[in-house]
């Protein structure tokens, strides 16, 4: 009798072991999947900061008035942004990977002058294809 006690706390203990082996897989698959969606925010946040930085470059820039559509590439980052002129209006063009960011100016006598809130993440011109770095 004491005999059968024993196997019926070892299919006990192994029972145990097999649950607990069950929830850490289950735990590792979930800890996998929420791994690969922080990483992917971490790299849209990354993105979204080179953007906004570009951007921030690019409204320092003297930009030339004669020509519609100009670029410039940052030295020690990289970073592009182009300005499109349009009837008066500027608008700046920054990108990082997915991510594309505007921002409306003005174009007056001594120069493109940008809005303060003029800053978007969607394209403020009803054609797409003006918005679009080249």
């Amino acid at each position: 009798m004491s005999r059968e006690r024993g196997m019926s706390s070892l299919a006990l203990v192994l029972l145990l072991l097999i649950l607990g082996s069950l929830m850490l897989a289950g735990l590792n698959q979930q800890l996998d999947a929420l791994l690969r969606i922080v990483s992917a925010e971490r790299q849209a946040i990354q993105h979204q900061a080179t953007a906004q930085s570009a951007l921030e470059w690019g409204r320092t820039l003297d930009w030339q008035t004669q020509v519609d559509y100009a670029c410039q590439q940052h030295p020690l980052q990289p970073w592009r942004v182009c300005l499109r002129l349009t009837g008066g209006r500027a608008l700046l063009i920054a990108s990082s990977d997915s991510i594309t960011l505007w921002r409306l100016g003005e174009v007056k006598a001594d120069g493109v002058h940008f809005l303060p809130h003029g800053w978007s993440d969607f394209c403020p011109l009803k054609e797409r294809a003006l918005c679009q770095p080249q």
